[in-house]
Order: C-alpha cells, then sequence, then structure tokens
C-alpha cells in the first residue's frame, strides 16, 4: 500500500466515504456474540465505531494518517485502537480475533498478508470479506475475490458459510457504478 497515495485521496475531500456502516458488515453480523474484532483498511473509521457501538472491542488498521486521525476524531470514545500500519507488513497476532472484517479493501491474491489474515481468526471466529463484484470492475487485475480465499481454507479448519454475489445493499460509491457485492463469511472451526 502507498500511504502517500492513501493520505492525498483522503486530503482531497472532506469526506470520501458516507460515515454508515458496510451495510455487509450490518446483516453479516447480526447475531454475532461480539468480542474483539479486527477492522482492515478501515478508513474512516465507520465500521470500526459501528462495531465498538455494538459493543466489539476493535482494532481498526489503516495505511493512512489523514484516514486515522478522521477516525478517531468521530469515536467519540468508543472503544476502537487506531493502528496505523500496513498489513503487508505487520501480520495481526495469530489466533486473536472473533471477528477478522475486510470491507472492500483492495487484497491482491497472492498479497502476502492473506494468510496471515486467515491466521488472525480465533477457533470460532468469523472472517468477512467483501468486495465489488468482478462484473462490476474495470479491471479487476489480480484482486482477490471470495474464491480465492476459499481455496486457501482449509476444509476440516472452516465452515464456508457465506460465499455469494448479491445486489448491493446501498448506493454506491461516488463516482462509481458498482451495484454487487461478492461476499464471503466463514467460520474458523480449529
Amino acid at each position: 500500500m502507498d500511504a502517500r497515495r492513501w493520505d492525498e485521496m483522503y486530503r482531497s475531500r472532506d469526506q470520501v466515504f458516507s460515515g454508515d456502516p458496510n451495510p455487509v458488515l450490518v446483516a453479516e453480523t447480526a447475531g454475532l456474540v461480539p468480542g474483539r474484532a479486527l477492522d482492515v483498511g478501515c478508513g474512516e473509521g465507520a465500521d470500526a465505531i459501528w462495531l465498538a457501538r455494538k459493543g466489539w472491542r476493535v482494532t481498526a488498521v489503516d495505511v493512512s494518517e489523514v484516514a486515522l486521525g478522521r477516525a478517531a476524531a468521530a469515536s467519540d470514545g468508543d472503544w476502537v485502537e487506531w493502528v496505523r500500519a500496513d498489513v503487508a507488513d505487520v501480520a495481526p497476532r495469530l489466533g486473536a480475533f472473533d471477528l477478522v472484517s475486510v470491507q472492500y479493501f483492495p487484497l491482491r491474491r497472492r498479497h502476502v498478508s492473506l494468510r496471515g489474515l486467515l491466521d488472525a481468526v480465533a477457533p470460532g471466529g468469523t472472517l468477512l470479506f467483501a468486495t465489488h463484484a468482478l462484473a462490476d470492475l474495470d479491471d479487476p487485475g489480480d484482486y482477490s475475490q471470495p474464491d480465492d480465499i476459499v481455496r486457501l481454507l482449509e476444509p476440516l479448519s472452516w465452515r464456508v458459510q457465506v460465499n455469494e454475489t448479491r445486489r448491493r445493499a446501498g448506493p454506491a460509491p461516488v463516482g462509481t457504478r458498482h451495484s454487487h457485492d461478492a461476499v464471503l463469511r466463514a467460520l474458523r472451526l480449529t
């Protein structure tokens, strides 16, 4: 990740994202018992703040100092640990999280951090990955889709609960035509 590029993107506008949690996160975490959560690529912090207000203890990671500053200012004392890091350089603690949430993070298929993110999910914990559906991308490159991650999950250690493409529950980000999300939710068994 290029921190300078992301900082410039956030500096270009007063607010880049809506400030609302991602609808996929809201829908897919309903019914989960709050515990420790890792929010990967937290941006301006809407997901992390929402999780904290639902009782989760959240570690929110992003490469952008500008985004993290906005997130911390918006958190209003919610229990969130804001961490400036590149997940490719700093692997999360093994088995430390009951929820690892990766929402629209540009995770390449061969990204070194992918294995670390899977390893960060505690037994009994959930991996939640959402991205733009391939059909909505002008240049999909080699960005991960749910099926890429499913191939890395050991069948005896994971149960895939959701792996689907669905119509977006909310409006597409400004300047995009994203109409569908690709969603993976998997439970770590051991």
